[in-house]
């Protein structure tokens, strides 16, 4: 059964964000690192503790006014599994969400949303359990300050471009997103270095020592690495 609508699930038929939803963004953004791709942002966190989101970016791009109110728009059309990602290029004088953006989208059943920028009333946003990530708080109201540029095209989050489509898992560690192309790729390999943590923490229990484990070939980044470490599992462990 899918999570109810707020708390990061997704209640829909793309196969992909079953998937997603399964890893953490520490596995996503090795699994990345083996493949070579960028996604890994950072300076982005979770707004409240135990925030977690899985689902496809919804992209809304921030400018000068005027203009429409940041993503209202966007929130207005969203739905289970939608992420809403805010490029609000870094700034943190000014808020690009709030309450009023959360209710709603908490109506909408939304997945969440990360903002390369700030938020207010976070109060009410973990009051609702919404997953939300930012850069950071701040009091200050975007009217008169910010406003929406465009919506549903490729943005810059944090040096990341990321396309209408692409998934996104975020959570304790931080903000992951991944080209929708090289979704299952990229989900595949995570797939593979979950299975292959529990192994390494099995033979841990088992009483191996943690300075020869942490020195596993198997670690190593690297697709031919991942295939013959995958080999050898089966062979030898």
């Amino acid at each position: 059964m899918s999570e109810p609508p707020g708390r990061g699930g997704t209640r829909t038929a793309d196969p992909l964000l079953g998937r997603l939803a399964a890893l953490d963004a520490c596995l996503v953004s090795d699994a990345l690192d083996w493949l070579g791709l960028p996604g890994s942002v950072l300076g982005l966190g979770p707004l409240w503790p135990g925030a977690r989101l899985a689902g496809r970016a919804h992209t809304v791009l921030t400018g000068p006014p005027p203009g429409g109110h940041v993503a209202a728009a966007t929130v207005a059309t969203a739905g289970p599994g939608d992420v809403v990602v805010i490029a609000g290029g870094g700034r943190l004088d000014v808020s690009c969400w709030g309450g009023i953006l959360t209710a709603a989208a908490v109506r909408r059943g939304a997945a969440g949303v990360v903002i390369d920028g700030a938020a207010r009333d976070l109060d009410e946003i973990s009051s609702q359990g919404f997953p939300a990530f930012a850069r950071g708080a701040v009091t200050r109201t975007a009217r008169g300050r910010i406003a929406q540029a465009g919506a549903d095209q490729p943005v810059d989050i944090a040096g990341v471009c990321v396309a209408p489509g692409d998934l996104v898992i975020a959570d304790g560690s931080g903000v992951v997103f991944v080209p929708a192309d090289r979704g299952d790729a990229v989900l595949g390999i995570a797939e593979r270095l979950q299975a292959r943590e529990v192994r390494i923490l099995e033979r841990l229990r088992g009483g191996e020592p943690v300075t020869e484990l942490m020195s596993d070939a198997s670690l190593t980044h690297g697709a031919d690495a991942a295939d013959a470490a995958d080999q050898g599992d089966g062979a030898g462990r």
